[in-house]
């Protein structure tokens, strides 16, 4: 679960005047003005009476005035806006709005929060009835549907007497730096990956792998041909003779996770999902949200089974770098890199992410590569990237499918134009096909995943490596 610490924190503010002068009449006083008109029907007879509908209205106007002058002032709201958990996608957060009246009167309120659409869709409008002297709140909650850093707005205030004849019209600057995160996984769903991890290293403490790793395994007397550079001089100092340390093989490896940001990650898969504003369709996820979110997955079950998680995201250039570590303080940089990384429009520079990666990990380790497969007539430039990191490296090759293309593949085509479109995207699955079993021939571990499979079946696959001591 993400840590409290990444909530937004409370914003509270003095509402002000919207404009210079923010006083108005509301629906009803101008009904009552038009009843007034009422008077004219028997004065194109009587013509005393049509003056009383002047006296009717101006009637109206003094007691709407009396009723304005006695609203409190901009100055007397106060207005704060708080967040109950952090702004993740796939999942609502409830947002509480709260109006502190130290004015005299009743007021009704209406509130307009102005969000970025990554939040909410279109503005709603909030009813709220503050007392004098009592903070009144209201609470509602919101689905982001992009991440990244955003900038909310002002809180937009509207408020009358119960009287309802005048309003009073106030804004308060609840402007503040919101960062929405990549989705989480559901908490059920996670506690069986993380149950099976815990049954994977039960199962490999039981098997003693004595070799030439680094983990101190236990002490045992000296023997002809042993490294002098493993004698426990402390050891030797206590018993009298020498004494040598044993190692095991490590069962703690750094994980790399290596995000491919190009353009190929900006396609949008479809969900037929509707939005929680109920304004229409909600904006689909793209390759990359879906990648992140298998990365905060992957990232909370490899540091739950004891290994270090490093992440690379690169476009162009590389956006976010963060080597190995462990530990809640190292889960929440990883999480806030990943809601920071953004797709780019150009074609990725794979090769220097490979560069970068050897550079940084010259130990061998398991890497995570998330990516997709360009169309062009040569070798991707990303298959040669992979060949290069598996010298090394024990390598999880991911490309995500687009579940249109596979549909359009499988259709049985009724026109010509349907038949033309079919044999295009077999001869592109067929490609797609043939590049992985080549990467799978020089020993890497390669996936063909639809978007939406692609967290089980990565975590399922990083246990799977964790079982067979790949690394």
């Amino acid at each position: 679960m993400i840590s409290p610490s990444l909530h937004p924190a409370p914003v509270r503010a003095a509402c002000e005047r919207r404009r210079r002068w923010s006083f108005g009449l509301t629906p009803r006083s101008i009904g009552l003005l038009l009843v007034g008109f009422v008077w004219l029907v028997p004065g194109f007879w009587v013509g005393r009476l049509a003056y009383a509908m002047l006296a009717w209205d101006s009637l109206v106007l003094l007691a709407a005035l009396l009723d304005g002058l006695r609203l409190p002032h901009a100055f007397e709201l106060t207005a704060s806006r708080s967040w109950s958990n952090a702004p993740a996608l796939d999942s609502e957060t409830e947002i509480e709005l709260t109006v502190e009246n130290r004015g005299r009167v009743i007021v009704e309120c209406r509130l307009v929060d102005d969000l970025p659409p990554a939040l909410v869709a279109q503005p709603v409008t909030h009813r709220l009835t503050a007392f004098p002297r009592v903070p009144a709140s209201l609470r509602y909650r919101v689905e982001p549907q992009e991440r990244g850093d955003w900038e909310t707005g002002w809180l937009y205030v509207r408020y009358q007497s119960p009287l309802g004849l005048a309003e009073r019209w106030a804004r308060a600057p609840l402007t503040q730096a919101v960062r929405v995160y990549p989705a989480l996984r559901a908490g059920e769903e996670q506690q069986i990956f993380l149950a099976r991890s815990r049954q994977i290293d039960l199962q490999l403490r039981r098997v003693q792998q004595r070799g030439l790793g680094r983990d101190f395994e236990s002490l045992r007397e000296y023997r002809e041909g042993d490294d002098l550079r493993d004698i426990c001089w402390t050891a030797t100092a206590r018993r009298g003779s020498l004494v040598t340390r044993q190692y095991q093989t490590e069962r703690s490896q750094p994980v790399w996770i290596v995000l491919d940001c190009g353009r190929l990650m900006r396609a949008r898969v479809a969900t037929g999902k509707l939005s929680p504003q109920k304004s229409g369709w909600a904006p689909s996820p793209s390759k990359l949200d879906y990648a992140c979110t298998t990365a905060v997955a992957l990232a909370q079950l490899a540091l739950f089974s004891g290994d270090r998680v490093g992440l690379l995201a690169y476009g162009q250039g590389i956006q976010q770098r963060l080597l190995p570590g462990r530990g809640a303080a190292h889960l929440r940089q990883l999480i806030e890199s990943l809601a920071q990384v953004h797709a780019e429009a150009g074609e990725a520079d794979h090769l220097r992410a490979t560069a970068t990666l050897n550079r940084l990990q010259p130990r061998r380790s398991l890497i995570l590569w998330v990516t997709d497969l360009a169309e062009t007539a040569m070798r991707p430039e990303v298959i040669d990237g992979a060949v290069q990191l598996l010298r090394r490296h024990v390598l999880l090759f991911v490309a995500m499918a687009q579940p249109e293309v596979e549909s359009i593949a499988q259709a049985r085509p009724k026109n010509v134009e349907q038949m033309f479109r079919a044999a295009a995207a077999q001869e592109m699955a067929t490609r797609r096909e043939l590049l992985l079993v080549r990467l799978h021939e020089h020993g890497a571990l390669t996936l063909d995943l639809n978007p939406e499979a692609l967290t089980s079946s990565v975590l399922n696959q990083y246990l799977t490596v964790k079982e067979r001591a790949m690394v």
